[in-house]
């Protein structure tokens, strides 16, 4: 059980590192929204926090 736990920790905090470094401070917040909205269960923040990163992903392909 540590291990999966360990495990876990690390690809997330991975995960976390890789959307800072590509999508900056804006990337972490929509990321944060989204976790936070889906543990919470509330449809708002995680709707806002799945657009901000999806606009953050469509953004490069707009232009």
């Amino acid at each position: 059980m540590p291990f999966l736990s360990l495990l876990s920790a690390v690809f997330v905090i991975t995960f976390e590192q890789l959307v800072q470094w590509h999508y900056g401070p804006a990337g972490i917040a929509g990321l944060l929204l989204l976790a936070v909205g889906v543990k919470a269960r509330n449809a708002t923040c995680s709707s806002i926090g799945g657009v901000l990163l999806a606009i953050m992903v469509a953004g490069p392909a707009l232009h």
